[in-house]
């Protein structure tokens, strides 16, 4: 695959024109010369700009079908009231279904890499290898009472997921939360990460509410606790962090945390805004994530770009970059040789796109899901033109809209 003459983001997030050559799943050639020799297809850039793939770093795909369900409650009172029985009566070929629209959402949007945490994993892995999108998978590890990991049925799913380990699939390990847990339990769950050499994912301080308990019940944050639990020995994304403290941010940055912004769900919850410019200062890695649409209530990274930014400006004599908002959105996916081909094509030629004083700008600004014309990862194209290319989205969303009306029929 040849991208010829076009204009493309640079690891410096600078905008720069040549020719990309795709070879076997990677970024082969990167040149300012016309490439002339090419093996498979040749796709004009005119008019057109080349992103790394967009990663969502936080989310939970077969939610879905949860889109629209227990609307307006705090999050405790979602959790507890809409959310819990709901997912009580999910099934593998629901979570399926709901993956793969959540999965077609994504691609549309320009993302090529999520990272989820859930129950069902297989029927996740599944969905994540026919649409062809990189999915970092975790089992959700949670216990509401003193019994402990070893044993039990959520150890088991996840180690179904390691099973599962494939050139798209990257098992990870989770724990939900410090407030669905014990101390025995999270020290379990981080030697269980240790012993696998796998990354961790886990919810910190979403809300106020939440740290507050937390210092109550421990007396310490829950990102200290966690911390003291050695949950963050190995590396580590801390979903929301909301509410940090000062040293909680030092703790985050000691132990290369990368925290995982979801400011739309996050705001739509009413969970509060996470200190992105204090943690970027202090040097805390941030990505960006949508949590699941049925707090969100959609997959789209540009919204999520948008929103970050404009509440980077907010109360803050330094508001966040283009650049910098750029660069939580592709968390670590760069356009340079030997680089894994995972990509997004966005057309430039659009209303709202013209005229491009700072095109930067117009990408966290101005931009829509509806911009990229393609997505591609590891050398594949997994979404052209407005259709995921690995299965019959038409077919999928049927399914998905029955499964969800039969869950909803259900629980009235």
């Amino acid at each position: 695959m040849l991208f010829s003459d076009i204009l493309y983001l640079a690891p410096d997030f600078e905008l720069k024109r040549g020719s990309v050559r795709v070879e076997s799943g990677k970024i082969a050639e990167i040149s300012v010369e016309r490439i002339v020799e090419s093996h498979g297809e040749v796709i004009n850039g005119t008019n057109r700009l080349l992103i790394p793939g967009l990663v969502n770093s936080h989310c939970h795909v077969p939610m879905t079908l949860l889109r629209g369900w227990g609307e307006g409650l705090p999050l405790d009172r979602w959790l507890e009231e809409k959310v819990y029985p709901f997912e009580a009566k999910l099934t593998d070929d629901d979570v399926y279904r709901g993956s793969l629209i959540g999965i077609a959402e994504m691609l549309a949007s320009g993302v090529t890499r999520f990272y989820e945490m859930y129950d069902h994993c297989g029927a996740i892995c599944d969905a994540v290898e026919l649409a062809g999108i990189r999915g970092n998978i975790t089992r959700g590890l949670l216990s509401f009472d003193s019994s402990g990991l070893k044993g039990s049925q959520r150890l088991k799913e996840s180690e179904e997921v390691f099973n599962r380990k494939s050139e798209l699939v990257t098992p990870e390990v989770a724990l939900h939360s410090e407030y669905t847990s014990n101390e025995t339990y999270v020290r379990e769950v981080a030697e269980y990460a240790k012993s696998r050499g796998a990354k961790i994912q886990v919810h910190v301080s979403e809300t106020l509410k939440e740290h507050n308990e937390c210092v109550a019940r421990r007396g310490v944050t829950p990102t200290e606790y966690l911390a003291n639990c050695g949950l963050f020995d190995v590396p580590a994304t801390a979903a929301h962090c909301v509410s940090v403290t000062d040293r909680d941010i030092d703790i985050l940055k000691a132990h290369n945390v990368t925290v995982a912004h979801c400011p739309e769900s996050n705001l739509k919850l009413n969970s509060g805004i996470a200190p992105v410019r204090k943690l970027l200062d202090a040097g805390v890695s941030v990505a960006l994530g949508t949590d699941g649409a049925s707090s969100n209530n959609n997959q789209n990274l540009f919204e999520e770009m948008h929103v970050a930014a404009l509440l980077g400006q907010m109360n803050s004599e330094n508001p966040l970059s283009p650049a910098e908002i750029l660069k939580t959105a592709v968390r670590g996916n760069s356009i340079t040789v030997g680089a894994d081909a995972d990509l997004a094509v966005i057309n430039l030629q659009k209303p709202h796109l013209v005229p491009a004083h700072d095109l930067l700008a117009n990408l966290v600004f101005s931009a829509q899901a509806s911009d990229v014309e393609m997505t591609i990862v590891n050398g594949k194209i997994v979404y052209r033109d407005g259709s995921v290319t690995g299965f019959d989205i038409n077919d999928a969303i049927e399914k998905a809209s029955a499964a969800a009306a039969r869950l909803a029929g259900e629980l009235k």
